[in-house]
């Protein structure tokens, strides 16, 4: 208990070390692959979010989604890529391969659907190549492209508040 806190905290120093250095990239293209990292503690209605996310005109192949969990119990299985706590490392990068791929891959929008700031999320999008970040207001700034003041619970806001600036952008 007391050293995943000092984990967290020292988790939590590295990703606001690194948010100073952070060069935000213009991107002129438009929006077809889409990740998405939700934090299952506060928001349960991925599929909804999904369902209004292929409503507005993306794929559903094109939509990668990464999900947090406080705990994983012993024997549980998911259908989806699922990290934790205990993927991270002293040195704040993950061991799991599936969290890696999801850094790794070049989306042309990632949303960062978790409107608390835990530092394995903040973690996960800091790192990632994606090419425009959307998430919420309460987040540190300096971590997404575009914010939307909303909370995670109102899903359809927050979805119609970004297909409305993504058109305003020439994003779709």
């Amino acid at each position: 208990m007391f050293l995943s806190k000092i984990k967290d905290f020292w988790t939590k120093k590295i990703v606001k070390k690194r948010l100073s250095n952070v060069k935000h990239i213009n991107s002129d293209s438009s929006i077809k692959k889409v990740g998405i990292i939700f934090d299952e503690s506060y928001f349960y209605e991925k599929e909804k979010l999904i369902e209004q996310l292929v409503k507005n005109g993306i794929y559903s192949e094109n939509i990668k989604f990464l999900v947090f969990k406080n705990k994983v119990k012993k024997n549980e299985t998911f259908d989806y890529n699922v990290f934790t706590y205990k993927n991270i490392n002293w040195n704040a990068t993950f061991d799991s391969k599936e969290v890696n791929d999801f850094i790794n891959d070049n989306f042309d929008l990632l949303i960062s659907y978790y409107d608390t700031e835990k530092a394995p999320l903040l973690l996960v999008t800091n790192l990632s190549k994606s090419n425009f970040k959307v998430g919420f207001t309460s987040i540190d700034k300096r971590l997404n492209h575009f914010m939307i003041d909303t909370n995670a619970e109102n899903y359809t806001v927050f979805i119609d508040e970004l297909f409305k600036y993504l058109k305003i952008l020439n994003k779709l």
